[in-house]
């Protein structure tokens, strides 16, 4: 979990502490400071780090999350659906190229605008979701959903999964090993998890460093890049099967609201931006396929 370490900026000497995803202590270093809290990075594969000294997902993760009361949120998530809903059906159709049916669980499900895009082409899905409205109104479209955090206790009550969905969710998790061993533990053999996050080691995020635009602490814990989330996954007995950087359609309100906060300004949600949606790819933000390694060949002895 993302600790506190107090550390001033212009204390650049090594900090030795547990990387999750290289599973052992690590010297790390202080990137910069942003929004209060210090951005460590480990020097052996390059996991960004917030350190942070409370952060209450239930109480962060309401409603105003998704309407715009939350500058690091959405600006209208709701209304902008049609958008989200062509974006996620894109995703599924990826999905549907290596596992064309099954059980399909989406960790931080929102809206249950993705999982009920998943429903429709024939998979049998369920979903976690922290925030009470969010979950709410995915229950009223007839979904399996949670209203809760993952943890042993939710994940018992869907067994084994051939699909596991994290869309921008695992650099929120206050331990992200420990939540990957959680999804690993309930993925079958054959399954697959399907995550996005951001790209740390990208030229956005190493050119424009605390102004990068998913450079948002406290509710981005974790920084990852191509390496660091491949050594997290070899951690919990995964392997990555596939890494790249896909287009994305946006919602121009998102994109004016993201904006006006990298500006320091507030532009309100317009409804006709949360219609018109936009193909961006900044090459900053990753999607990795992860499966379960096979198990190492005994070694025989004469």
């Amino acid at each position: 979990m993302a600790g506190t370490h107090v550390l001033m900026r212009n204390d650049r000497a090594a900090l030795t502490i547990k990387c999750p995803a290289c599973s052992r202590a690590t010297p790390h270093r202080l990137l910069y400071v942003k929004n209060s809290c210090n951005i460590l990075q480990c020097r052996d594969c390059g996991l960004g780090r917030t350190e942070v000294s409370s952060f209450d997902p239930l109480a962060y993760y309401d409603e105003g999350y998704f309407s715009g009361r939350q500058t690091d949120g959405y600006a209208d998530y709701r209304g902008a659906e049609p958008v989200l809903r062509r974006e996620f059906a894109g995703t599924v159709e990826f999905i549907q190229r290596r596992k064309p049916r099954g059980c399909l669980l989406e960790i931080g499900c929102a809206y249950g605008f993705f999982l009920d895009e998943a429903r429709r082409t024939g998979f049998e899905v369920s979903g976690i979701e922290p925030a009470e409205a969010a979950a709410a109104h995915a229950s009223d479209l007839g979904l399996n959903v949670v209203c809760g955090l993952l943890n042993e206790a939710t994940l018992n009550s869907f067994g084994t999964l051939d699909v596991i969905v994290l869309l921008d969710v695992i650099e929120h998790l206050p331990d992200p090993q420990e939540a990957l061993a959680l999804l690993a533990d309930h993925l079958r053999p054959d399954g697959i998890i399907v995550l996005t996050t951001g790209d740390f080691g990208s030229l956005a995020a190493r050119s424009t460093g605390a102004h990068w635009r998913l450079m948002t602490p406290p509710q981005h814990l974790w920084f990852f890049n191509r390496d660091s989330i491949a050594s997290l996954a070899h951690s919990v007995g995964l392997r990555v099967e596939s890494s790249d950087h896909p287009w994305k359609f946006v919602p121009l309100s998102l994109i004016a609201f993201q904006a006006g906060r990298m500006l320091g300004r507030k532009i309100a949600a317009n409804p006709a931006g949360n219609r018109l949606a936009i193909p961006v790819n900044l090459f900053d933000a990753m999607r990795v396929v992860l499966s379960k390694a096979p198990p190492c060949p005994e070694t025989s002895h004469p």
